[in-house]
């Protein structure tokens, strides 16, 4: 079981709800915690920025994280969204299981 914590960031919160439901209700992620909004700063085609993003955290499994990438990327309103995805080295094994039990969509991958 390999399971992936993975980060990105929305515009706004009813962005990330919308987001969050439809990995979930995909089987795509088995929770998907909505953050308090920040302020993010970085460089975007050479200008300095900063904008107010709601971060979310998503726990998947690496089997599902292709289709995951692909619907955030279909749904992101970003041109160029942040998606990380951070390997998850140790955990409770029975909620790890329970990550693995959730994205499971019965057919091989």
């Amino acid at each position: 079981m390999s399971t992936l914590l993975v980060i990105t960031n929305l515009p706004d919160k009813d962005t990330a709800q919308a987001l969050a439901a439809l990995l979930v209700e995909r089987r795509l992620a088995a929770c998907v915690n909505i953050l308090a909004p920040c302020v993010s700063v970085y460089r975007w085609q050479g200008t300095l920025e900063r904008a107010e993003e709601v971060p979310l955290l998503i726990k998947t499994t690496r089997a599902r994280y292709p289709d995951l990438e692909e619907a955030i990327r279909g749904a992101h309103p970003y041109e160029l969204p942040e998606i990380i995805a951070v390997p998850v080295t140790q955990g409770l094994p029975g909620y790890l299981a329970w990550v693995a039990d959730e994205t499971d969509t019965g057919t091989p991958c």
